[in-house]
């Protein structure tokens, strides 16, 4: 299994080079990571295949600093570090998820439960098996209208917002990818600002100089990325658990489970 992790962020090269041994351009101030530096991390029997990306700055959606590039790259992978100084977490926070939120990633979010499927005619139609209290009739119509969509069926299951509505419409430009913030730097600061940091949602405070709780957060790495070990038994004996097979909580059925074993086997051959 290898799921891929990026670092869009600053202040993170250290902590891939600590946890995979890769070498990424560290030093003690921002943005020394000028290129996409990849590496591997093997946890839990799954290879983990991490990107360390230059730094997002404030624009880096509308093309400053070459953003739109690393963004894209970000938007492709299963999880997104974001590396942030322990003396400034929530400045930084707020500009690269702004960042990334204009690019049409969705931090730590699910989809929408909206059912919507255009038609060939019949008009908007309309239905909601809960109450609407952020959109009306008339402002959803309106939406379909901005969009030139004369023809549709609608069906809210949640109570949806305007923003949500136009990410369902807009869904093949949007992703939905958990985030952890590794909050780096806390050999720096007090035990009282640490009680601080973790009271921040998704987070896990961390020094990579020092190596300091790196554990928890491949822990936390690991639950968001939803992966579940797979072990083979041959038939009469014990089982495997030298190489376990790795696949997602979602998609762990035994074609799942076939299906990885026959990418493996194609891989070996070629």
């Amino acid at each position: 299994m290898l799921s891929r992790v990026g670092f869009p962020s600053v202040g993170k090269s250290t902590l891939l080079n600590l946890l995979t041994g890769t070498h990424s351009e560290a030093a003690a101030y921002e943005f020394t990571t000028l290129t996409t530096v990849p590496g591997c991390v093997v946890y839990n029997g799954a290879k983990i295949q991490m990107l360390d990306l230059p730094g997002i700055i404030e624009g880096a959606k509308d093309g400053k600093g070459r953003g739109r590039q690393v963004i894209s790259v970000a938007k492709q992978c299963n999880l997104i570090f974001i590396v942030l100084d322990v003396n400034k977490p929530l400045t930084d926070k707020k500009v690269i998820e702004a960042e990334l939120e204009g690019f049409g990633i969705r931090i730590n979010k699910e989809p929408p439960n909206i059912v919507f499927k255009k038609k060939e005619k019949g008009g908007v139609n309309i239905t909601s098996t809960v109450p609407l209290t952020h959109l009306d009739n008339d402002e959803i119509r309106a939406v379909m209208s901005e969009y030139r969509i004369v023809s549709a069926d609608i069906a809210f299951r949640c109570d949806a917002t305007i923003d949500d509505l136009i990410d369902v419409i807009e869904e093949k430009s949007r992703r939905y990818i958990p985030v952890i913030y590794a909050l780096n730097k806390i050999d720096a600061i007090t035990i009282e600002e640490l009680d601080l940091l973790y009271r921040i949602p998704n987070s896990v405070p961390i020094s990579s100089e020092k190596g300091w709780n790196v554990d928890e957060l491949l822990a936390m790495m690991w639950d968001k990325l939803n992966l579940k070990r797979i072990y083979t038994k041959p038939k009469g004996q014990n089982p495997d658990y030298s190489s376990p097979v790795v696949l997602r909580s979602g998609a762990c059925t035994v074609e799942d489970f076939v299906s990885s074993l026959a990418t493996a086997v194609r891989a070996r051959i070629f």
